[in-house]
């Protein structure tokens, strides 16, 4: 199973449209995925999922994290980094089954210049930690909104050429 992560709860955020984006595009390919946006965490997350026995809400995400041997990772930039709910996420979920020895592709997307550089390396030192093996190909889109059309797409050339490459290494991956 694939899945794929939109690495923020904010609503209508960019980085859900891109996440949307690439599991289109996949499909195209013949891979079919599994998408989970964090705005969909159960609202008591904090309280009562982080640590301990988790609620029914959050089995279900624990079962498709525990299913999925590939992630796809779209991951936007936080104050120089990335999103803390997507390290609360890492965290509230079991440990080894979760990520050990699964395979992770990654995505940065920032409204400057960068497009997350540095996020996707800090959340690259967590993937190794985890035994999560990152392919070496990770896309950085920066000026995110000027990358995304009125049918909440990707459509710069450049940008189309580069997630496609991407695409199929990972599915090849």
């Amino acid at each position: 199973m694939v899945t794929i992560i939109a690495g923020t709860n904010r609503t209508n955020s960019n980085t859900l449209k891109v996440a949307k984006y690439y599991q289109k595009e996949l499909a195209k390919k013949g891979l079919q995925t599994s998408l989970l946006d964090l705005k969909d965490l159960p609202a008591n997350f904090i309280a009562e999922d982080l640590y301990g026995k988790k609620s029914e809400a959050f089995e279900k995400i624990q079962e498709l994290m525990t299913n999925t041997s590939k992630f796809l990772f779209v991951i936007p930039e936080y104050n120089g980094s990335y999103p803390g709910v997507l390290k609360a996420l890492i965290d509230a979920c079991a440990f080894p089954e979760s990520f050990y020895d699964k395979k992770a592709c990654l995505v940065g997307i920032s409204s400057g210049k960068y497009g997350n550089i540095r996020g996707i390396e800090h959340f690259n030192g967590v993937c190794a930690y985890l035994h999560l093996h990152v392919m070496p190909l990770r896309l950085h889109i920066s000026y995110i909104k000027q990358e995304i059309n009125e049918n909440d797409e990707l459509f710069k050339e450049d940008t189309l050429k580069f997630t496609d490459q991407q695409m199929d290494k990972f599915i090849a991956y």
